[in-house]
């Protein structure tokens, strides 16, 4: 039997040196103290998208009917929509967010039962304004079917 090295590992290669120094320190992420914001509320036939942000337009927290789990159409349903908004003001009362200043754009079913949702979870609806895009005569309509 052979003699072991002293240092080596037990397949025979050489063990890694131990690493003594200090250890990473990591800035605690600091939370930004946002008293009023906004709440972007897009409704769509597919989805709700509900992002709330500061006056400036910085996003502070989003979330969306999709990214909470529902899959198909379940993602249009106003359960959703209100599922998205509970959520995403549940994550800006962190940041100190007391009252929304709330703009709805879309079609979709989610529009009112979002915004009720925003303000059953605590946050103080200031107004509510409709920011749909209108066409001002659009594009141009496709050519008439043949049949």
């Amino acid at each position: 039997m052979a003699k072991k090295e002293a240092g080596a590992a037990p397949g025979g290669a050489p063990e890694a040196p131990v690493k003594k120094g200090k250890k990473k320190q990591f800035k605690k992420k600091e939370r930004k103290h946002v008293p009023h914001g906004v709440a972007h509320i897009k409704a769509s036939f597919n989805n709700t998208i509900v992002t709330l942000s500061d006056l400036e337009g910085k996003v502070i927290a989003w979330k969306s009917a999709g990214s909470l789990g529902f899959r198909g159409s379940r993602k249009g349903t106003p359960f959703a929509a209100q599922q998205a908004a509970m959520n995403a003001a549940n994550a800006v009362r962190d940041h100190g967010m007391r009252s929304v200043e709330v703009r709805v754009s879309g079609p979709g079913s989610g529009r009112e039962s979002a915004i009720r949702a925003l303000a059953a979870a605590g946050l103080e609806v200031r107004h509510i304004r409709d920011v749909t895009p209108v066409p001002h005569n659009g594009c141009r309509p496709p050519k008439r079917r043949r049949v």
